[in-house]
């Protein structure tokens, strides 16, 4: 086995992608895969994309640009912009089925994206989105990731759609539990907001 304590980072590096060759050549990605990991191999698959995504810039009267894409608008209703606030909040994912412990924040954004519109409105809106048994937040979600696959492929508009994630819990020996995120991947640094945006950290 290769002692690297004394080999500095980019040595280290070096000897690793010179293993890895060494595993394709042999036609053993398998092995290659098993030995970096998937929960390694997603956090490079995101390191790897930072230099094609766009910052995401979310200006003080909620409108949303893709900065390094020309400064396109990302042009979406009150609605839809307030849910993906929500999202964009909370890195750590929340399931469809509890949207209702995030009624008062989901409240205050569709608020503040909708100032024109009448406060009960506001309210029976949130009450559909929140509502398990209603398909409305299913259908806004549905309306981002149409406009943002207008703009950008389906691999880089992954990162900035709202999409499902399912985590699993192991209790004890026996009990295992899934909770069914969803969640938006971006990276929070790629995000620029003028607005206060209270991300909760994973």
């Amino acid at each position: 086995m290769t002692d690297v304590t004394h080999h500095t980072p980019e040595e280290v590096a070096m000897q690793i992608r010179h293993l890895a060759e060494q595993l394709q050549t042999a036609g053993r990605k398998d092995l290659l895969l098993r030995a970096i990991g998937a929960p390694l191999l997603e956090e490079l698959r995101i390191e790897a994309a930072k230099a094609k995504l766009s910052r995401l810039l979310i200006t003080k009267d909620y409108r949303f640009f893709l900065v390094d894409m020309g400064n396109r608008e990302i042009e979406l209703q009150p609605v839809h912009k307030a849910v993906y606030l929500l999202f964009l909040a909370h890195p750590e994912g929340i399931e469809f089925k509890r949207l209702g412990d995030y009624r008062e924040e989901l409240t205050r954004y569709y608020m503040q994206t909708a100032k024109l519109l009448d406060k009960e409105k506001i309210i029976d809106g949130v009450n559909h989105l929140v509502n398990p048994l209603d398909n409305a937040i299913n259908e806004k979600c549905s309306r981002i990731k149409k406009v943002f696959l207008e703009m950008m492929d389906e691999y880089m508009g992954s990162y900035y759609i709202i999409s499902g994630h399912t985590q699993k819990h192991i209790a004890g020996s026996s009990r295992i539990w899934y909770e069914r995120l969803k969640v938006i991947i971006l990276p929070r640094e790629l995000v620029v907001s003028e607005i206060t945006l209270r991300i909760t950290p994973r």
